[in-house]
């Protein structure tokens, strides 16, 4: 089985516990507004079963079991992003799987739930979806784009937020706030979303994804997150509206406005 195969078999694993537990019955804390189910831990640990199962060598950099470190070879996975959607019953969530290797992400898996849509990409080889090859969006001015972004659990960047919501509006066609960044990233390599911006992520929430919107022909940058956070700031967009895109979310989250 190629790696391919593996990661779409590992959020499979995951998807299948998703899609028998609706709605989860124990709900823990990791902060006051980061949740954690029981059914995300059960679905990290099935990822690991099918990884370890096919690619025993590989460590694995999961958002609820960590592991891996800085390894430059690795998979990275999501077992449920959009954790606070599920939890609520609101139908938009995805699994995330990825392999790095020598720190470049060779292939990428974001399997959509409910809709039960699989998007892959394989570096230098395409992203599709149920066969179909992705393409971004041919928007070439921001003032068209639909963008969308997401909101840190952590509120002291609260005055970064509302002034990329602001800027936003002003400047773009609309704005989405869906709450999962895998599926965000997915959308603009599709062409639905035609920019994506998100302060503050982990590597688990948008090594996907990323792959995704570059294999799709979009464009991807990143700047480091705010403080001493050794989080990112993702930038994706269709290409066209990416400088523009890109200037607007930075000046909207420079400290120095802030």
């Amino acid at each position: 089985m190629n790696e391919r195969d593996v990661a779409i078999e590992a959020a499979g694993a995951a998807a299948t516990i998703l899609r028998d537990h609706a709605r989860p019955n124990t709900i823990h804390h990791k902060g006051p507004m980061d949740l954690v189910t029981e059914v995300d831990l059960a679905c990290e640990a099935a990822i690991r079963r099918v990884l370890a199962q096919h690619t025993p060598d590989v460590p694995v950099l999961g958002e609820e079991g960590g592991g891996a470190g800085e390894a430059l070879t690795r998979w990275v996975v999501d077992p449920l992003d959009g954790t606070t959607n599920f939890v609520h019953g609101i139908p938009h969530y995805a699994v995330s799987v990825a392999l790095q290797i020598d720190g470049m992400t060779e292939v990428g898996v974001v399997h959509e739930l409910p809709r039960d849509r699989i998007l892959v990409a394989t570096r230098g080889q395409g992203a599709s979806c149920g066969g179909v090859r992705l393409r971004v969006s041919e928007v070439r001015d921001l003032s068209g784009a639909l963008c969308a972004t997401g909101f840190p659990y952590d509120r002291s960047h609260a005055g970064r937020c509302a002034a990329v919501v602001r800027a936003t509006l002003l400047h773009a066609r609309g704005l989405r706030r869906m709450g999962s960044a895998a599926l965000d990233l997915a959308y603009v390599a599709e062409g639905r979303l035609d920019a994506y911006a998100e302060l503050n992520l982990a590597p688990w929430d948008t090594a996907a994804g990323i792959l995704l919107v570059e294999e799709a022909g979009g464009k991807v940058t990143a700047t480091p997150g705010p403080g001493r956070s050794r989080s990112s700031c993702p930038i994706a967009s269709n290409g066209w509206v990416h400088d523009v895109w890109a200037a607007l979310f930075g000046s909207a989250i420079d400290p120095e406005d802030r």
